[in-house]
């Protein structure tokens, strides 16, 4: 499998969940999986007051765009440049610019190619090396490895707190 990157795709506003499916779908039918492996359309808990009621609601982080974790060849920009709602691919001209580690960051998406691989189970336990808890022991309640996080229960305030820690601020003890 050859590298993949995050490229951001612009839409029709109000198309970006149909622009994902139809992605979806192309890729299922086309057998895809292997060189589009994510398309997100990221979301945020917003709290709105209609009528002096408070109501939480999911809004698009970015309108009028869709992500996508993938190899970029011919065939993939093409499926994904010919797909009903989008408008083309963010770049100078029609050349799809991959997003940078930085941008990533700003948006939370953790790069798959620089996975931490962890030997660590349920109930190890480990010392955070830095961060926040820096110092702390704990046992390993639950690891999420798409996230990259460990949980640990921490003493707070007298009672069991869970805590995730990231991979790469911890050891095994």
């Amino acid at each position: 499998m050859s590298e993949t990157n995050w490229y951001v795709v612009h839409t029709y506003s109000g198309y970006e969940n149909k622009v994902k499916a139809n992605i979806e779908k192309t890729i299922e039918n086309r057998k895809l999986q292997d060189q589009i492996l994510e398309v997100s359309v990221p979301m945020q808990d917003v709290v709105e007051v209609k009528n002096g009621v408070k109501k939480q609601v999911q809004k698009k982080l970015f309108p009028g765009y869709v992500l996508l974790n993938m190899e970029m060849n011919d065939d993939t920009w093409y499926v994904v440049r010919n797909t009903r709602g989008v408008t083309g691919f963010v770049g100078p001209g029609s050349k799809p610019v991959p997003l940078t580690e930085q941008e990533m960051r700003n948006m939370g998406i953790k790069n798959r190619s620089k996975d931490v691989l962890i030997d660590l189970e349920l109930g190890d336990t480990i010392m955070v090396v830095s961060g926040a808890w820096e110092g702390t022991t704990g046992i390993i309640k639950q690891i999420n490895n798409h996230k990259q996080i460990v949980t640990i229960n921490v003493d707070m305030f007298g009672r069991e707190t869970p805590v995730e820690i990231s991979f790469t601020d911890i050891k095994k003890l």
